[in-house]
């Protein structure tokens, strides 16, 4: 079952989007005697400004941010977004829907756990609708930036945000193609290329196609990702860039273990049925850009993106653990989730000279409309003649699968549209040489109506206009280091219904942080050390009623600090450390659906007080090969395993991951992994005791790679 979404043409965002596109015009018969344009000659990722970021630099920014190279990611074996923030400090793996979308906490914070995580690609959200797992093979580089930042980007989590820049055409030709095997039955085949069509227009084509088993029983997925892009330098300071996006990933929805106290680890058992099939993920994306500089630094960009995800397919889940059979009580559920995002921004940026003071400006506005399609299916045991808790069990230590699955009755259908305007102001001002002080504001209108079509189409509608400011200082000691403070609020609008059939009041916090940023380039040393506080309201939680509605559960407070490091301990040895101390819990004791109490202080879940990784590389040459090898370190401490169930724990653990690479000629590499070189047995995430997930056994993989 499809249904096709379209915003009507008539939408705000599409009177945003008409103004929009009318100011490239007037902004390109402006006079323009840029002096960067030599500079962009050939086109490199730093030739498109980033969203959001206007022309200050990053180490003069008053927040900690934590980047990524894509050459970190090859090295270390991780071709998947949720890998690659194990390397980040803060940052912690939360429930992630049986494995078919990627979610994360930054300090704590999570948002929507019915949801995958709100991240953005090139300053565009690409977490709302249902996207699969982010594949990295297109991806230049990542960066989380952390603490408070829905002053100006809007609609984000108080903990940070990720964002993701991807690979930009050039006009010289360059490539590669790279092949993987592994451990459980894992290939996979990926490539880059990019060249000039003309003086003026360029191209590039990269993605991967995957084909993997799993570790669990009968838990497989194949994935398959596109992604070609074009840039065109209409003048020596006017480019356009685009961007299509393609995936198609299917997949065993896979819940993991039931944990039992006194059961023996198990990697392998699968409590699903492998009758239901694989759930089908779909996506297609399209990004245009333009921007255009101007003299002293002025630039303007404008942008749109329009993004389509289906998600669909049939799941057998674990409910609970019967001692008394030893069995696992199960229901089924079919998912059928369609979703169109479309948005769009204008920014302008620039240095001015106000009141004798520079002034590092940028003013913008964006806009989006987003519509949900859900419909959901279930069955669970009622109780009658042949219906009871046995009648969809499945033996907790020797499963055995089944082709009759029983029926579904309608559970879920309704239809969700937001739209959203919002337009914000930063002005980084230069005070004196040493001291530089941020002002931003951000100001957010927010509509939403949903549409029950199981109450006779009865429709709830609700609106929500906020102001977020936002204010940092950042003092220079000299070139090397620099002391900054921030305070920010912000908000973002909340999903879905409560069981009442009623829609929520936006998420909504207060963040402070001050932290220190080092750049010693003559001693091979760089780093940020940041305390945070965050206090939150509103945040959702799934009723226990298992009917896809939420809850809201109250208010929470974040509190830590965070290490990020960098040092070049020898000419020939680099080493890299991340650590994070996250106190993150409910801050006001609540009562849900009249009969269930929350306890302030209680816990949120998925969260370890203490988490780190050591990333140690050393570069060698050995029988004339050049080449390089080390170690990955990563701690992560106790945490919650159920918010709802603050005894259920997931034990600490320490994973030892291997990696090396050989140079065998000029145009040909040699990659090889161990993860979990010690064999640990952890548990990674859960959702509760009936869906905790085990992580992955000791694994190997080997990738060939040649560049042209």
């Amino acid at each position: 079952m499809k249904r096709a979404i379209v915003p009507h043409p008539k939408t705000p965002l599409s009177r945003f989007i008409a103004a929009a596109l009318c100011l490239p015009s007037m902004v390109l018969a402006a006079e323009n005697t840029s002096s960067v344009s030599k500079e962009l000659e050939v086109i490199e990722v730093k030739g498109l400004r980033q969203a959001y970021r206007g022309n200050v630099q990053e180490k003069n920014l008053p927040q900690s941010i934590s980047t990524i190279s894509f050459e970190t990611l090859e090295l270390t074996g991780v071709t998947g977004l949720q890998d690659s923030l194990d390397l980040v400090s803060g940052v912690t793996r939360q429930n992630d829907f049986g494995g078919l979308w990627d979610m994360f906490a930054i300090r704590g914070f999570a948002g929507d756990e019915n949801l995958p995580s709100a991240y953005l690609i090139n300053g565009f959200s690409a977490g709302r609708g249902f996207s699969g797992n982010r594949d990295m093979s297109n991806v230049e580089f990542m960066e989380v930036l952390k603490g408070p930042s829905s002053a100006l980007y809007g609609r984000g989590e108080p903990g940070g945000t990720v964002n993701i820049t991807t690979k930009k055409p050039q006009f010289d030709e360059q490539g590669y193609i790279k092949f993987t095997t592994g451990s459980f039955n894992t290939y996979r085949a990926e490539g880059d290329y990019t060249n000039a069509i003309t003086d003026d227009v360029a191209f590039r084509i990269n993605g991967a196609y995957e084909d993997a088993q799993s570790y669990r029983d009968t838990v497989e997925k194949k994935k398959t990702i596109l992604t070609p892009s074009f840039i065109y330098q209409v003048t020596d300071n006017t480019l356009v860039s685009y961007e299509l996006e393609y995936l198609d990933q299917e997949a065993d929805m896979d819940r993991g273990v039931v944990f039992v106290e006194g059961k023996p680890f198990s990697y392998a058992n699968f409590y699903g049925e492998p009758a239901d099939g694989p759930v089908e993920i779909d996506a297609l994306g399209h990004q245009l850009q333009l921007q255009h500089d101007f003299a002293n630094d002025w630039a303007f960009n404008a942008g749109l993106s329009f993004r389509t995800s289906s998600f669909e397919g049939s799941v057998t889940e674990p409910r609970w653990y019967d001692a008394e059979n030893n069995y696992i009580v199960r229901q089924r559920r079919y998912r059928d989730f369609d979703a169109t995002d479309l948005s769009g921004r204008v920014e302008f940026s620039g240095t001015a000279a106000l009141f004798g003071l520079t002034n590092n400006l940028l003013i913008g506005g964006d806009a989006y409309d987003y519509e949900l399609d859900r419909l959901i299916l279930r069955y669970r045991h009622s109780g009658a003649d042949g219906d009871g808790a046995d009648a969809f069990a499945i033996d907790y230590d020797n499963p055995v699968y089944s082709d009759t699955l029983p029926s579904m009755k309608n559970n879920t259908s309704d239809l969700e549209a937001q739209s959203g305007q919002g337009i914000y102001f930063q002005d980084q001002i230069d005070i004196t040489d040493r001291v530089k002080a941020m002002l931003g504001m951000r100001f957010d209108h927010f509509e939403q109506d949903i549409t029950n079509r199981l109450a006779d189409n009865a429709i709830i509608s609700s609106s929500k206009s906020y102001f977020n400011p936002r204010f940092g200082l950042v003092y220079v000691f000299n070139d090397d280091a620099r002391l900054y403070a921030s305070y920010s609020e912000g908000a973002r609008p909340n999903s879905g219904v409560n069981a009442q059939g009623n829609g929520h009041n936006p998420e909504e916090s207060t963040s402070y942080e001050v932290g220190i940023k080092w750049d010693m380039q003559d001693h091979g040393f760089s780093g940020t050390a940041a305390m945070f506080t965050t206090d939150k309201k509103n945040i959702l939680a799934s009723s226990p009623s298992g009917d896809g509605t939420t809850e809201a559960i109250g208010e929470a407070q974040s509190d830590g600090f965070e290490l990020d490091i960098h040092y070049n301990v020898t000419e020939n040895t680099q080493a890299t450390l991340s650590y994070a101390y996250v106190d993150a819990r409910n801050t006001k004791e609540i009562t849900l659906w009249d009969w269930y109490v929350i306890e302030e202080g209680a816990r949120l879940s998925n969260v370890p007080e203490h988490s780190g990784s050591l990333m140690v590389r050393h570069f060698t040459e050995i029988n004339g090969l050049e080449g390089s090898g080390g170690v990955v370190i990563k701690y992560v401490g106790d945490q919650l395993g159920d918010f709802l169930e603050q005894n259920f724990d997931l034990p600490h653990y320490t994973l030892v991951n291997l990696f090396a690479n050989v140079k065998l000629s000029d145009s040909l590499d040699l990659n090889l992994n161990i993860d979990n070189l010690l064999g640990e047995e952890y548990y990674a995430n859960s959702y509760s005791d009936a869906w905790t997930m085990p992580g992955a056994p000791r694994s190997f993989k080997a990738s060939i790679k040649y560049s042209f």
